[in-house]
């Protein structure tokens, strides 16, 4: 059964709920409303902005089904940034090394706004507690023009890609932007080693799929329409991943129809086999001073 027959069903089926799928509809919401929300939140900095929009450009950083598991805390001069346990992900993230991942995203980007706007600073790890980072305006370094131009335009992208090759001089380039302390890169650009990795990340995809935890996790998590993305504010709305806008009552129900392994493997294999190389990076050890403005281990 592939969507289009979820979607369109008997053509009885379709008369019998027309009424009340014309009433399901108006309460999903539009993309139009969704997407002028979204170009609000990545509206460009004003010249002298308030903590409040920095904050904004913090949130606007990577973390795993966009739970956005931090909360702000803003004191004279710093803003804190802890970690948030009640957005938990446990299934995929069972040690919450992804809510860490994600706060030092937040402190990248906050640190990058601040500095960008006149108001530099140095962030610091806490280890009281829970755990946070602290920025705090001082002498940190002015961070590159176009690493604040990129906040308010980064995405995750889920689609092929055009296939073509990465010149020596960009692959050199990303090399060099992770030598950080306590990182470790490796970059796969040779095709044999791309269909291995391929390989192997379709095996553990088909193992994640086959756990029924895992999918009660990731359905949790995700909005099936723009009604529900609005109201929560979090949260994967369905239509960007490339499934159908759904009414709230139905869409757990369409999504055990649709999500399966065969399915998402397809995708994953596309993906892999267009791509011109991977990385894979990760961070083994939080720094114990400050810096200029960096703190963002890369999940694994």
């Amino acid at each position: 059964m592939n969507r289009r027959n979820i979607l369109i069903g008997g053509g009885g089926l379709v008369l019998a709920g027309a009424g009340a799928a014309f009433a399901s509809m108006r309460l999903m919401g539009s993309m139009e409303a969704f997407n002028a929300s979204v170009a609000t939140t990545r509206a460009r900095l004003a010249e002298v902005p308030e903590m409040r929009d920095l904050i904004r450009y913090a949130t606007l950083s990577a973390n795993s089904h966009n739970t956005q598991p931090w909360r702000f805390k803003v004191a004279a001069g710093s803003i804190e940034i802890l970690p948030d346990f009640t957005r938990r992900i446990p299934v995929v993230d069972p040690d919450d090394h992804h809510i860490f991942a994600s706060l030092g995203c937040a402190a990248e980007n906050l640190a990058i706004a601040a500095g960008a706007r006149g108001r530099a600073g140095e962030l610091q790890f806490n280890a009281a507690d829970a755990g946070s980072i602290i920025f705090k305006r001082g002498s940190g370094s002015v961070p590159a023009v176009a690493l604040f131009d990129s906040i308010p335009l980064r995405q995750s992208t889920r689609t092929e890609y055009d296939g073509r090759a990465v010149s020596a001089a960009h692959v050199a380039l990303l090399a060099a932007a992770a030598r950080l302390p306590g990182v470790d890169v490796i970059l796969i650009t040779e095709r044999a080693q791309i269909d291995r990795l391929r390989d192997l990340i379709i095996a553990a995809n088909t193992a994640q799929i086959a756990d029924p935890a895992f999918t009660r996790e990731l359905k949790s998590w995700l909005r099936f329409n723009p009604r529900e993305a609005l109201d929560s504010g979090d949260g994967l709305l369905s239509v960007l991943t490339g499934n159908p806008v759904s009414p709230s009552w139905a869409g757990p129900t369409m999504f055990g129809w649709f999500f399966n392994a065969a399915a998402e493997n397809d995708k994953i294999r596309k993906q892999m086999d267009s791509s011109a190389g991977s990385k894979v990076a990760s961070a083994c050890q939080l720094p114990s001073t400050t810096s200029p403005y960096a703190w963002a281990p890369i999940p694994d």
